[in-house]
Formats: structure tokens, sequence, C-alpha cells
């Protein structure tokens, strides 16, 4: 079924806190900028993720994301289709 970006980013962000500690989190919609890429397609989303977290700071940048990653593994399946992850 056709996902919202609203609704995508509230589970996004929902789930994230849930399972790791975060101060604070952005979550953008760069999708606009992949319209033109092939592979492309609609209801799927790409995402920017600017998390403040310091239970991630401490991880090397590999692990860090490999736990937003397992998080968001249904998520990135059937709606994310690109990811980019900036902690802070």
């Amino acid at each position: 079924q056709y996902m919202n970006i609203n609704d995508l980013i509230a589970i996004v962000k929902k789930k994230l806190n849930k399972e790791i500690i975060i101060e604070k989190i952005d979550i953008l919609d760069k999708s606009f900028l992949h319209k033109t890429h092939t592979g492309y397609q609609d209801g799927k989303f790409h995402l920017k993720l600017i998390i403040k977290s310091e239970e991630l700071s401490k991880l090397n940048r590999i692990e860090s994301n490999k736990k937003i990653y397992k998080v968001l593994d249904k998520e990135l399946k059937e709606t994310i289709h690109s990811i980019q992850i900036l902690i802070t």
C-alpha cells in the first residue's frame, strides 16, 4: 500500500526512539532529489536522518548505522529506498 511521507516519518521516529536513546531527531524527505534516477519508484522514499544521540555517538559509524538499519528493517524493505544518516 502507498505510504504517506508524514506517516513514514512518524513511524521511523517512534521505532528509533523505542530502541535507541535519542536526544533529538530530525527526518528530512529527500525523495525529490532522486526523481530522475533510474530505479526511482513512487512510494519509495529517500530519507535523511539527523540524530543527536549519545548512545549512537559512542559507537563507530558502521555499528551505529547497523543499529538503525536493524530497527528500520521492515521500512527499508517496503518504503524506504535509501537512507542518509548523520549522527551529531
